[in-house]
């Protein structure tokens, strides 16, 4: 069982990746979702406007799997002021909402977006707003839209302006690997590249402020755990023990990391104080304690432990001390990591022999399965707590997937070809 365990901390099976752009697809939606429309923005400027700002808005509301879009073609207007608005037209078409918009062209590579949700069978305006940006900035100013759209409409914070951190790799003609450690928009655009390495890079975590991330590499032929600026590319190392450094994972207040070490002889919960460069020894056990993940109140965290005789989650102060089991489900359940508002833990559960992602509640107990593949890893939330990305298998090929706390809508996140794995999404403040 140790030597199992050991192998899902320490090895990946890296397949070729050649592309790091994420295709994403809505493989189920709710029944019954919002019907609404995004019609095409107006542009005052020269030339061919720079982005299509409506499309962006319309996408990430349809992968949303919460809201039916109109498509464009069948529109039978397309108005971009609410006084060009005729409501009875939309609601013929069933539309509850409409977004409406201008972009206009402002000073030197600058631009001002003007829009307006509303509400079709009220015939007024929801909410709308005039926002300035710039033009490397347009697509995230549409995202910021988007979010605005979907709280108003939801009650919950949208997720579109946050980004995704995930590895790759890619077999060069020289038969060596290329692994990758990138970060795309959450929708797969503007992906970019923050560490390139020929030995596996692995467990990718973002600082609260999403300013950084933490990851391990190999490139020195063993383990070590890194800090990287994203923006800065700037970067420190921050453990290299003899043996096993793994798993890192930020306090909620950025100042520290969880680890995993084995530099006592056998591998436990650690906290290092990024500030002092200090250790804690927070778990001693002859069992193998690994995947540390923090509370969202600093308080505690939940790691994987063989202490039972098989791989469970585990609770244990932030500061040390007894660990309770947390999980009793199932024979095996790994990888914990708390939803932002502490009620929920992600993890990945073997049922029927088949590994899958579920939520649990931590006050009940109740374990959802959320999943469906066989062989599916790494749950991390998204900030709003609304939905979880994980990795899967489609066939031979390393995907991401993404699944509804409820289970009702379901993305899969894809390379165009080859393989991509350990998703973990940013916070709001990136």
């Amino acid at each position: 069982m140790k030597n199992n365990l050991l192998i899902l901390v320490l090895l990946l099976c890296w397949q070729p990746a050649l592309y790091a752009e994420l295709t994403i697809e809505i493989t189920e939606g709710v029944e019954g979702a919002l019907p609404i429309a995004v019609v095409p923005f107006s542009w005052q400027g020269k030339g061919t406007p720079p982005e299509d700002i409506a499309a962006v808005i319309n996408g990430d509301l349809q992968r949303s799997g919460r809201f039916k879009t109109l498509p464009r073609e069948d529109m039978l207007a397309r108005p971009t002021s609410v006084d060009g608005v005729e409501f009875k037209d939309w609601r013929a078409l069933g539309i509850e909402n409409l977004v409406i918009g201008q972009v206009q062209a402002h000073g030197a590579g600058g631009y001002q977006i003007q829009f307006q949700l509303l509400d079709v069978f009220r015939g007024e305006q929801l909410t709308g707003y005039s926002i300035p940006t710039t033009a490397p900035n347009l697509r995230s100013t549409a995202h910021r839209i988007a979010d605005l759209i979907y709280e108003k409409l939801l009650g919950v914070p949208g997720a579109f302006a946050t980004r995704v951190a995930y590895i790759t790799s890619t077999k060069q003609a020289d038969g060596e690997m290329k692994i990758k450690l990138n970060i795309a928009d959450a929708d797969g655009y503007n992906s970019e590249t923050i560490v390139t390495s020929t030995e596996p890079l692995m467990s990718p975590a973002w600082s609260p402020d999403g300013r950084q991330i933490a990851y391990v590499s190999f490139e020195e032929g063993q383990s070590a755990i890194y800090v990287q600026g994203v923006y800065t590319g700037t970067r420190k190392k921050v453990t290299s023990y003899k043996g096993i450094n793994g798993a890192p994972a930020w306090s909620p207040d950025g100042r520290k990391l969880a680890l995993t070490l084995s530099k006592g002889g056998n591998p436990d919960i650690y906290v290092y104080d990024l500030t002092t460069r200090k250790l804690k020894t927070i778990t001693r056990h002859y069992a193998i304690d690994t995947e540390p993940a923090w509370s969202p109140d600093g308080r505690s965290i939940v790691f994987t432990s063989d202490r039972g005789g098989r791989p469970q989650i585990y609770r244990v102060s932030a500061h040390g001390g007894k660990a309770q089991r947390v999980t009793f489900q199932n024979s095996y359940n790994a990888r914990a990591s708390f939803s932002p508002d502490g009620k929920l833990l992600a993890l990945v559960t073997r049922e029927e022999g088949k590994y899958r992602i579920a939520v649990q509640d931590l006050e009940s107990g109740v374990m959802q399965v959320l999943s469906q593949g066989s062989l599916d890893e790494s749950p991390s939330f998204a900030p709003n707590g609304s939905m979880v990305i994980y990795a899967s298998k489609a066939g031979h090929r390393g995907v991401l997937a993404a699944v509804s706390v409820d289970g009702r809508v379901r993305q899969r996140l894809a390379l165009q070809e080859g393989d991509v794995r350990e998703p973990v999404w940013s916070p709001f403040n990136n």
